[in-house]
């Protein structure tokens, strides 16, 4: 004996779920162009010769101290990123910046053009870690056997 109205309800339920997994992807897509998006704004806004000038000023005061740059420039490249994010529905104030980062951070490792882009804006305000010579120890020398 065939039930008629199973088939028909499997059929249904199977377009339903596939349905919600083209949602799914499409909602993934739109964040990840948002991504591009808004990440190529705040690129851009580090680059316009104010704030150019004004990362650049806060860079001098630091005199290359990392503590000083924390103090001086970290600030002013939250302020830029905050002036473009808000238009973008985060909200204008560190937390927002936070929130757009950890955004950000989602989906270096699923894209290497938004990885990209990324290390483009981090560079901006950022100065370039240097790491210890490999297999050097505490004492800055390279064990031996």
């Amino acid at each position: 004996m065939k039930c008629k109205g199973c088939h028909s309800s499997i059929v249904l339920l199977i377009e339903r779920k596939t349905t919600r997994l083209q949602l799914v992807g499409i909602l993934i897509w739109y964040v990840f162009v948002f991504c591009l998006v808004v990440l190529a704004e705040v690129i851009k806004a580090f680059g316009s010769p104010e704030n150019a000038q004004r990362l650049e000023e806060a860079r001098d005061n630091a005199c290359n101290d990392m503590g000083k740059m924390l103090q001086f420039l970290l600030p002013v490249a939250t302020q830029i990123q905050q002036d473009v994010i808000k238009a973008y529905g985060f909200s204008n104030d560190g937390e927002g910046v936070l929130k757009f980062a950890r955004l950000i951070k989602s989906y270096e490792s699923q894209d290497p053009e938004i990885a990209s882009m990324s290390g483009k804006l981090k560079s901006m305000f950022l100065p370039p870690m240097t790491l210890p010579p490999h297999g050097a120890g505490a004492g800055g020398t390279v064990a031996t056997s």
